[in-house]
Order: C-alpha cells, then structure tokens, then sequence
C-alpha cells in the first residue's frame, strides 16, 4: 500500500534473534499505521493480564505516512505497550529530528519482545539488527547515552542517512514506573512508563539508520501539497503565537482563567504567576525558537539561563506541563528553578508531569501533618533531592518511584491524591474546563490532556466551559480526528491546520485512498474501540473512567466546580454516543 513499508521487524531479545514480516495491505486500509497497528499489534501478541515489566509485554515503537517526507508535522514516532503505571494502555509520542532516522530504517513497526541477558544497545537497519553489549553506557544519563551510542554503536553504512537513537536514564534503568524514552536531547516518549519498560528487558538505546523511503501513490502531488500547506498556514495566528511563546504561552491563560492547578490541586492560578509565565521568562532569559524536521511551527524553546545559580543552563523548555507541575503544583517561584528540575528529569529520564505531582502529594500530605517527611511547598532543592532519590529508588524514593496510585495506598492518601487510572492529569483543571474533565477520564492512558486537547475549544469560545448538554458530542469529534493524527503519527499543535478536509487531501496524494470524512470517522472509532477492548481485557471497569472524589468535594477558590451528577453525565453521553453499553464496553 502505497505511503507505508509493508514491513514489520520483530526482535527477540531472550535468543538474540529478528524476523521481518509484512503488513497485509487490508490491515493497513483498516487501521492505518501508527497507533492504529501498533495496537491490533497488541491485542494480538501480548497475552491478556501481561506483567508490564515481564519480558512477555511487547513494546512497539512507529512512524507514520507522513515521516520521512515533505509533509509538514510529520517527524514524530511512537511509543506503544502496556503501561507499568497505570496496568492499562500505554501510547506516547516524540518528535525531533530521530522520528527520521527510524523511519529510514523502513518498517511500519517495530516490535521488542523477551528480555536480554545483560545491558544492550540494539542497532537497527533495514536487513539487520544487532545486539550491542551495553556495556559502560549502562548507568548513563540520557544525553550522554543517546550521544555515546550513536558514535559507538551507528551501523555508518555508505549512503545510508545520519543515524539516531532513542535512549533511557537511570530512572528507566530503575524501573522507574515513570521513566520516559529520550531522543534529541530534550525531546522525549514522556508518559505512561514506556520507559520502565525498555529498562525492564535491558535495552538501554536502540540506533537506527537506513535508506528507505516511503513511496507515494502521487509523488508531485505530495510535493505541491506541501508547497501550498506552508504558504497557507506559515503566517496562521495560532502558528506565529507558538513560534513566539512556544507552549509557555498557556502559563498566563490558564491562570487567568482559573484553570492553572496550584498547591496540589487546592487553587486554579498562583500569585507567583508572573515569575513562571512565558513573558517573563522570554524577557529574563535567552530563548530561541526550536524545531522539529519538517515543522515551521518551531514551538521548542531553546534556553540559556541568564541569572541566578544556575546560570548558564543551556535546555529546550520548559513546556506548559513542567511548569504547571514545578510551578504551580509544587509553587516554586523562580523559572530558572523550574528550569533546573525540568532538566534533572531530562538527565535522569523520568517524566515531569507525575514527577512534579508526587512531590506536591508530599508537600500536600506533610503541610496536612498527614506524613512525617521534609519537604515543602516552593522548595526547589527538596523537590531536586526527591527526584534524585525517585531516580535511584532509594529510600523514600523507592515508594513514589511506583508512581501516585502506589504511593497514595502507602501512605494512606487515597483521598487526597488526584489521578485517574493511576496517572495524573495535566495542567488543565476540569473544575473550570468540564469538557477536560471528560478527556480525563476516558482517555485509555489515563488523565491525558492529548487524546482530545479540548481545552482549546473551551477556551476558545466554541462551546461554554461549564456546559454538559451536547459536550460529548463535540469532544468525540475532537478524538476522532486526533486519533487519525495518531495513526499517521502528526504533531498535536497542526490540529488547526489538519482539518478532516485536509486530511482527506494529504492521505489522498500520500496513499491514494480516496476516503470520506465519515470513513476516516469509523476507522477512528475502530480504533477507540481497541484501545477500549485491550483495557477492559486488562481489567478495566467503568470506576476507572471516573475522576478522583476529591474534584468533585472541593470547589475551586476561584469558582468552579464539577459535580459527581454532571460527570455522570457526561460519561453516560460518551458511552451512547460512541455506542458503548452502560458499563462501558463496545458493542
């Protein structure tokens, strides 16, 4: 099928052997490439009630269509398993500029199975994988593994394009039910553990280079496609505004609104807000935009921290997320601080969003008198030390390294914690945006902001915060489309850009299908429904799609609420509407 390889490599760690097969061209046209193959993928191969961190859980990594071409939002790659966080469905994402070194590497998918019997790297080619005693790049932190082994470890095959790595930190080394897959440096698979998982079977990087290119079905009209998407959208509003404030841009919105999730989830904006925000960072410090391949939306800040001790800090970031969970949730006041913590996640290799929300639990549960541990609300070093220790499993450490839901059995928090199948929400609080709410609680992954990003149409004005009547109709719209993004693995913030119309266009001169909005709508919902099938498989029950108590007891001091009933509501409109019984099962 035309704009895929037709090729997956299956590689068995145990024996240290590779298979390379194809991809039927009918399971392509049901379910794309990306997340929708990455999971039938699983539904077939990974046995029901699979430990996450047993070599029988299979991690896939894919690029979409659109990778490796001329097509703009494309670098990307992702991430696929069962979650060691959460037990459920895992899916994560990266862009940069490796997404294209994988894909030169000309699979659809690849597949790790087993667990070797010592540290290994894995290079990766389009006719061959070989196994890498990791040997003294086990132990590492992530930019100097990802730099270490693609100099030790990169096929350097005559004309193949320049090679590249992904990588785990000592925090997925770890186990770390957290740790997050690195590319790029600063680019990275965040959430859900992936992680943990490529730690567990001992893989400490996998380095890919090759030669192959997708072919198109219409070749000059990929070319022109790309010609007029630029020159259309180059100087969109919402393209220039990322350019300008990348993500950090969200800081003052959110807070303004009262949406901004402060002291662990008591407050929707901080009054330190003006220190954390993206004006005063771009003010203070040197910011430059940053991009993936193919991207004129340049949305990555590339940072040298100018003042304070840790000056001279050269990172891309902070993102909207690292400062909401440093920030707001940990209330540390100074960007530089936030900007040290989010590095020290880099290095390690765990993820920011769950980091930043264990730390705040502690300092929640220690000011409530509930825990006898030092830390406290604004104090980076604390928040520095705890990292460290969640990074080594050491000591108190070894507890929150099993992420929220472990933590808060430990302790005895279960009322106080705030997750949703065991992985924290981002920064968006479903108090003052229900409609997040809803994303919250119906992502497959856990609290996810990304399976919908509806906070931009509440925002946006295109339907009221606070209204329930007719919200899960739009949101559903919303996930479709992105769960298309997903399968051709495209950037998040080219939502705008990427109506159904111009998906229809873009995979009409890539692949040649000639589909309808109302075709790509079912191929969606298809998937939806094996994402839903693979956690009900898993355990799931109808509990899970529910958010934690304590958001529906405590109001926002800013106003804002979202009741038990109005949730209720909302999640009996989703089932209906995407043809799920009363308990949540597809038909």
């Amino acid at each position: 099928m035309h704009g895929y390889f037709n090729r997956i490599l299956t590689i068995n760690l145990s024996d240290q052997t590779f298979v390379i097969e194809p991809v039927d061209d009918e399971i392509l046209a049901e379910c794309s490439g990306g997340k929708g193959l990455a999971t039938r993928l699983l539904l077939d191969r990974n046995a029901p009630g699979v430990d996450p961190l047993s070599p029988d859980n299979h991690l896939i990594v894919a690029t979409g269509p659109f990778c490796g071409g001329r097509l703009w939002g494309g670098s990307r790659f992702g991430v696929y398993t069962k979650s060691p966080l959460t037990g459920f469905y895992a899916e994560s994402y990266s862009g940069g500029k490796v997404p294209e070194a994988i894909d030169s590497a000309g699979f659809d998918a690849i597949i790790v199975s087993g667990k070797a019997d010592k540290p290994t790297v894995l290079a990766i080619t389009p006719d061959n994988v070989i196994f890498h005693d990791a040997g003294d790049v086990w132990g590492m932190e992530t930019f100097q593994a990802e730099e270490e082994v693609v100099k030790r470890f990169n096929p350097n095959v005559e004309g193949y394009r320049k090679p590249g790595a992904i990588t785990i930190g000592p925090a997925g080394e770890n186990l770390v039910r957290f740790a997050i897959i690195a590319n790029d440096k600063w680019r990275c698979a965040g959430r859900a553990g992936v992680g943990a998982v490529l730690g567990s079977k001992l893989v400490k990087a996998m380095v890919f280079q090759g030669d192959r290119k997708r072919e198109y079905a219409n070749p000059e009209g990929v070319a022109q496609y790309a010609r007029d998407f630029s020159a259309k959208n180059m100087d969109n509003p919402g393209v220039k505004a990322y350019k300008k404030m990348g993500t950090t841009m969200m800081v003052s919105l959110m807070n303004n609104v009262g949406a901004f999730p402060a002291k662990y989830w008591s407050q929707g904006s901080c009054d330190h807000v003006e220190k954390i925000n993206g004006e005063t960072y771009h003010a203070e410090h040197e910011i430059k935009p940053h991009a993936c391949a193919k991207c004129f939306m340049a949305c990555g800040r590339l940072a040298r921290i100018t003042k304070g001790r840790h000056k001279d800090l050269k990172l891309e970031g902070p993102e909207y997320e690292t400062i909401y969970s440093f920030g707001g949730i940990c209330m540390i006041e100074e960007m530089e601080e936030v900007a040290y913590l989010n590095d020290l996640c880099d290095r390690l290799g765990m993820d920011t969003i769950t980091a930043g929300n264990l730390c705040g639990l502690a300092m929640e549960a220690k000011a409530r008198g509930l825990i006898d541990y030092d830390i406290d609300y604004g104090n980076a070093d604390q928040v520095a030390e705890l990292i460290t220790k969640i990074s080594a499993r050491a000591d108190v450490g070894n507890i929150l390294a099993d992420g929220i839901k472990q933590t808060a059995a430990h302790w005895q928090l279960e009322d106080l914690a705030i997750h949703v199948k065991g992985m924290e929400p981002a920064g968006y609080d479903p108090r003052k945006l229900k409609g997040m709410g809803l994303t919250f609680g119906t992502s497959p992954r856990g609290a996810c902001h990304l399976r919908t990003t509806f906070y931009k149409p509440e925002l946006a004005g295109m339907i009221p915060p606070e209204q329930i009547e007719g919200k899960a109709e739009m949101l559903i719209d919303y996930e479709d489309r992105l769960n298309i993004f997903d399968t051709l693995v495209l950037c998040r913030f080219y939502r705008d850009l990427y109506t159904w119309e111009e998906l229809q266009q873009a995979l009409s001169v890539v692949t040649g299908e000639e589909a309808s909005k109302e075709q790509l709508r079912k191929r969606a919902a298809y998937i939806t429904n094996m994402t839903r099938q693979f956690n009900i498989r898993e355990g799931l029950t109808p509990q899970d799609d529910k958010l934690p108590k304590r958001l529906h007891k405590e109001s926002l001091p800013e106003g804002g609420s979202l009741s038990e009933a109005e949730m209720e509501l909302l999640l009996s409109d989703y089932y209906r509407l995407r043809g799920w019984d009363s308990q949540g099962v597809p038909a």
